[in-house]
């Protein structure tokens, strides 16, 4: 087999994650592997499509609330609602209360029930009302906090958790490899990294900006660690559409954050 290439990965993620017309080569773990590492990329041309349409209708006189809706409906659009679908789908095997393997089926139905209406109706409210109060204060907030929502790579499972579509006995959370922790701990220290991360990125908007960047990024990550943790315990593992609300679970959470103050 071929060594995977850059290119490879790069095909894969805009082919997969995105509707955009990229023809994908290969579909190999490999060429999957490279590209789960290319998401981010992926995200961040999606996130920068919303903004430029929301700028775009700001600059052109369009009010706050048609250049929010337009944010929020750019990602769904370029993305083919994966990450909404995957958000309604864990919603309505959660708010089953079935067991693993019922509340599994139920969430490969092709139709969305109830708990998955409603939580898509508040999420994407709140989204909308995040922008609406961005771009009410500058078209230029409202276009930075639409780049950064795509930025988000796909969460992966914690060593030692099973990964897998199907429920199955639960493991004993592993080490952390590098450190001998245990997951939880190591959950905390990748938050505690990507807050630092955050914070260096809001450097620019000084301390104030610092602080609520890495809150920001710090309390994404929490929410999407918390909703992970307790699908692990409902399903016995994770699937696609697990991922899929993550995703959105943290980047509402970010959106939120980055409203306050």
């Amino acid at each position: 087999m071929s060594r995977t290439s850059p290119a490879d990965g790069i095909r894969f993620a805009f082919g997969t994650l995105t509707a955009l017309p990229v023809r994908v080569n290969r579909w190999d773990r490999e060429a999957a592997r490279a590209g789960m590492q290319c998401a981010p990329l992926a995200g961040l041309v999606v996130g920068l499509c919303a903004a430029g349409l929301g700028g775009a209708l700001t600059l052109l006189g369009a009010g706050p609330l048609l250049a929010a809706a337009a944010t929020a409906a750019v990602p769904a659009a370029l993305t083919r609602g994966l990450h909404l679908d995957g958000l309604a789908d864990t919603a309505d095997g959660l708010g089953s209360a079935k067991p693993a393997d019922e509340a599994l089926r139920i969430m490969k139905q092709s139709d969305i029930g109830p708990f998955g209406v409603i939580t898509l109706l508040f999420v994407l409210l709140a989204q909308v009302a995040v922008f609406f109060e961005l771009y009410e204060r500058s078209w230029t907030e409202g276009a930075v906090a639409a780049s950064r929502r795509g930025r988000r790579r796909p969460p992966r499972p914690h060593p030692g958790r099973p990964h897998r579509s199907a429920p199955g006995p639960p493991r004993r959370p592993r080490r952390c490899r590098r450190r001998g922790r245990p997951a939880r701990s190591c959950a905390a220290g990748r938050g505690g990294r990507h807050g630092r991360g955050g914070a260096g990125a809001g450097a620019l908007l000084g301390p104030y900006g610092m602080a609520r960047t890495a809150a920001c990024v710090v309390l994404a990550v929490g929410a999407a660690e918390l909703l992970l943790r307790h699908c692990v315990r409902r399903f016995g593992g994770v699937t696609g559409d697990v991922f899929g609300g993550l995703a959105e679970t943290a980047a509402t959470t970010a959106l939120v954050v980055l409203a306050l103050g």
